[in-house]
């Protein structure tokens, strides 16, 4: 039985970068494309980082009984949904897996496929440095969103508090003040698994 190794952590915290370089270093990680209803971005294309949908969409999948797990946030431009479809992208009896998510996903795909099946990789980064990260990522963008950084800064506070980490087992940590060493730490891991 394969196993999902979830990979998490505060924003610019460098999970995309992460998620990249271990699925080089191990390309027999299968992946998954999640769900979401926030615009898309001027580089990403539909199907590749995002299946992008509107939220009637999620309601049938919910209806259909084939959400795993979605999250809503309220930001600056509305409510945004990410969500997890039992549409045959996951089978675990054909490999491993490497998903980006949340806390609260990875608590709600801990459900869905069995705790034996999740293993956290949460990733951390000093707050000074991940808001500085976070800054110079808008600004590559044509129209920052600064108040959106903002905004998931400050709830990235209570999502990723001491407690719910402390709740969801989360006991490892993979500092990302050096990335090339937190990398070398995480596939180290995912090879002893």
């Amino acid at each position: 039985m394969g196993k999902i190794w979830c990979l998490m952590g505060k924003s610019a915290s460098g999970k995309d970068s992460l998620y990249r370089a271990i699925l080089k270093a191990r390309p027999r990680l299968k992946t998954y494309v999640m769900y979401t209803t926030r615009p898309r971005r001027e580089h990403e294309a539909d199907g590749t980082a995002y299946h992008f949908t509107d939220q009637a969409a999620i309601d049938a999948f919910k209806a259909d009984g084939r959400l795993i797990e979605s999250r809503t946030y309220q930001t600056v431009a509305g409510p945004w949904t990410y969500a997890t479809v039992d549409d045959g992208q996951i089978d675990l009896a054909a490999g491993d897996y490497l998903m980006p998510g949340t806390l609260e996903s990875y608590q709600q795909l801990k459900a869905y496929f069995g705790e034996q099946a999740l293993v956290p990789v949460y990733v951390e980064v000093e707050d000074g440095e991940r808001l500085i990260r976070a800054i110079r990522r808008e600004q590559e963008e044509q129209k920052p969103r600064y108040a959106e950084v903002c905004r998931r800064f400050l709830a990235d506070a209570e999502d990723f508090s001491e407690e719910k980490l402390r709740d969801a087992g989360i006991v490892k940590r993979y500092n990302n003040d050096d990335f090339e060493r937190c990398l070398q730490e995480i596939l180290e891991d995912i090879v002893r698994e």
